[in-house]
């Protein structure tokens, strides 16, 4: 006998397998306390936001991702996006630079500005940031393994143009651990590059101190697949984690946390990444009072970056990446988020062309300026189904933490591969529902086009480019004083094998005209390497 289709079970379910009931009402949250769980916008637990104004007083800032090829070619860019009313600068490198090799090693071959800027010496930081007021645009910079150099070369250009200390602004992201979870752009093993993490920490307390010191990334930890309370939890216990190495290395919980900010994704279920944002400011303020102790309200302020979903964007039918852009985009501005890139439709192909980077910007400036979400702190605060989402998705992300303590914190989890299982288990089994059909990708496994095309216009390829960048290194190295460069990176060697920082003796040799791969060099071989599985 046939099943009526209306006595089958409806049950739907979050990204995170979180159920979701057909109606909520006040009798889901229980003996919910909107002063205990809520608080008001600007005040402990912060759920409502970390500003009592919120977007009233100032809109998040606008900061599209942009770094490929050479440094001239990034500048232009950064360029047109400030004259498109972009308010912040995110630098992308490509991936010689992001593990410490100059665009002329035989490792760098073939990847030179390809999924980034190649930066190799202080001779492509100023190119870079040639004519940007970077005594008036705060800059990001996704980075990690070689932050240090990186930070030291901004800091050393923006010096060059008469920028204060106190007003050089921005992030470096060095947040390292979830490289062993989700990248792969590691140099060192995870205690060794704890110590790059901490010694970054202490120089900019003492010579950046508007510097953002750590931007912990739960981004890249979803792109590998996790959920949403995977990218919670681990971004906390990676947050955790670091916060520990700095009290542990003498530092003062309170001179750490405020520079700490956080990186999440924007995904598709617009519901449950509200919940997870809210969920995240509400839970880092408990573990930075509670775990921690710290006094400072600054501390206790989770402030975070969100980018769309980038592994959420097909090669099919790419004009509806757009629509995917701007649920993300309003899901993170819903959630509180105090900066925002919105990915460009056409990145499942290439980087961005300058027409979809455009639309990219304009789709976050309709959203502030057109579609009134802006306009109060938090509008989704009391929804019965938001507010229980919220607690859920805490409580989810909170079982994780108690885990990963359980394994001796986030640094001996990732040691043991718990964090990268965990991950690979739900990406494993979100691929094969969407190859079954059970999760339904419009364009993809629904709803597709007999003949897929790509878009009419992609960003080309510079065939010369890495033959320019090479040269360009090598000339850099020529026309320097080698023997003081030699003498200051032996400094540099000797700081890591002692308790000095690090990152003193390596500004000078990068003022000389060390090159990032020389100073990565004298690491490797005074901190090691590390070899997954050895």
């Amino acid at each position: 006998m046939a099943t009526d289709e209306s006595d089958e079970p409806d049950e739907r379910r979050t990204d995170s397998g979180i159920e979701i009931r057909p109606v909520y009402t006040a009798a889901d949250l229980g003996d919910w306390d909107p002063d205990v769980a809520l608080g008001a916008p600007g005040a402990p637990p912060y759920t409502r936001g970390v500003h009592p104004d919120m977007y009233r007083g100032r809109l998040w800032t606008m900061r599209q991702y942009a770094g490929f090829g050479d440094a001239g070619s990034t500048n232009r860019r950064f360029r047109f996006l400030l004259d498109a009313g972009q308010t912040g600068l995110s630098c992308a490198f490509d991936l010689p630079t992001q593990m410490g090799y100059d665009s002329d090693h035989p490792r760098a071959e073939g990847e030179v500005g390809r999924v980034g800027v190649a930066i190799d010496s202080i001779d492509d930081m100023r190119l870079l940031l040639a004519g940007l007021p970077l005594d008036r645009v705060a800059t990001s910079m996704t980075i990690n393994a070689t932050a240090a150099v990186l930070l030291l070369l901004y800091q050393l250009v923006a010096e060059e143009q008469g920028v204060v200390a106190d007003g050089i602004r921005g992030t470096v992201q060095n947040d390292i651990l979830k490289e062993y979870v989700a990248r792969g752009t590691y140099i060192h093993p995870p205690r060794a590059s704890m110590r790059l993490v901490t010694d970054l920490f202490e120089y900019c307390r003492r010579e950046l101190p508007a510097w953002n010191t750590i931007s912990v990334s739960g981004y890249h930890i979803r792109e590998a697949g996790s959920t949403a309370v995977q990218e919670l939890a681990f971004t906390l216990a990676d947050g955790i984690a670091y916060l520990q190495a700095a009290v542990d290395a003498g530092l003062s919980v309170d001179d750490v946390a405020p520079r700490m900010s956080f990186f999440f994704n924007g995904h598709n279920n617009l519901f449950e990444e509200v919940a997870k944002f809210r969920a995240a400011r509400r839970m880092w303020a408990r573990i930075v009072t509670e775990r921690f102790g710290a006094s400072d309200p600054a501390s206790a302020q989770l402030r975070f970056h969100t980018q769309t979903g980038g592994s959420t964007l097909t090669a099919q039918q790419p004009d509806t990446n757009v629509v995917r852009v701007t649920v993300q985009a309003l899901a993170a501005v819903l959630g509180g988020t105090q900066s925002l890139h919105t990915n460009g439709f056409d990145e499942a192909f290439g980087l961005p062309t300058e027409r979809a980077a455009r639309l990219a910007l304009r789709t976050q400036q309709v959203i502030a300026h057109e579609s009134g979400v802006a306009d109060t702190v938090d509008p989704l605060a009391g929804s019965y189904f938001v507010e229980a989402l919220t607690d859920e998705v805490e409580a989810s992300a909170g079982e994780y933490i108690r885990r990963i303590d359980i394994l001796g914190g986030a640094v001996a989890a990732i040691e043991a591969g718990y964090l990268q299982d965990e991950v690979e288990r739900v990406a494993y089994a979100a691929a094969r529902a969407v190859d079954s059909g059970d999760k339904i990708v419009v364009g993809v496994n629904r709803f597709a086009d007999a003949e897929p095309a790509p878009p009419a216009e992609l960003l080309p390829a510079d065939p010369d480019l890495e033959r320019r960048q090479v040269e360009r290194v090598r000339a850099a190295r020529a026309a320097r004083d080698a023997v003081a460069v030699g003498a200051a990176l032996a400094a540099v060697g000797a700081a890591a094998r002692g308790t000095a920082n690090i990152l003193d003796p390596m500004k000078e040799a990068l003022r000389l005209g060390a090159t990032l791969g020389e100073v990565s060099d004298v690491l490797r071989s005074e901190l090691g390497t590390y070899e997954p599985g050895l």
